[in-house]
């Protein structure tokens, strides 16, 4: 099977996501300590504050989601439903890191962000939960075949309760 595998592809990724993105935070925090810039009279140090605080609880949100993926691939089965909406919001992060990497970063981070995307839904639709086989109804030989019978190896409906 592919999924293991890809599901360890993706929790890799992710937890480089949220090393890298903690570290650009951080970077932009000092930065702007450093050179004391202030953003339309906003203080300095309160914006330093905040871009290194968001950036480590992004980073751990990220890693977070790559211990989702990770678990799934040791376990090989889909995570349950908290996990689930973890891995479909960070797919939805993606998407829109994605959208504003194109014009700020260019197509290079555009593509990491995609692969990154495509990792996430793969894992999540590869461990998706399997389904109950549809189990035909036993074709009633006095019938005759009449028009009710559902054709053989099709799905059949569920039995009607009677009402007497």
């Amino acid at each position: 099977m592919v999924r293991r595998p890809v599901a360890w592809v993706a929790a890799i990724v992710l937890f480089v996501e949220a090393v890298g993105i903690a570290m650009l935070n951080w970077l932009l925090g000092t930065v702007v300590d450093n050179q004391d810039m202030s953003l339309a009279g906003l203080d300095p140090d309160l914006m330093s504050i905040s871009s290194k605080v968001g950036g480590l609880v992004f980073g751990l949100y990220f890693a977070l989601c790559g211990l989702t993926a990770l678990l799934a691939a040791v376990r090989d089965r889909a995570p349950g439903l908290f996990g689930r909406i973890l891995l479909i919001s960070a797919a939805v992060v993606h998407g829109l890191l994605g959208a504003l990497t194109v014009g700020l970063v260019g197509w290079n981070a555009f593509a990491f962000m995609m692969v990154g995307l495509a990792l996430i839904v793969f894992t999540l639709f590869a461990f998706d939960r399997p389904r109950r086989p549809v189990v035909a109804a036993p074709e009633d030989s006095d019938s005759g075949g009449g028009s009710d019978a559902p054709p053989a190896g099709g799905p059949t409906a569920p039995p009607v309760p009677s009402t007497s």
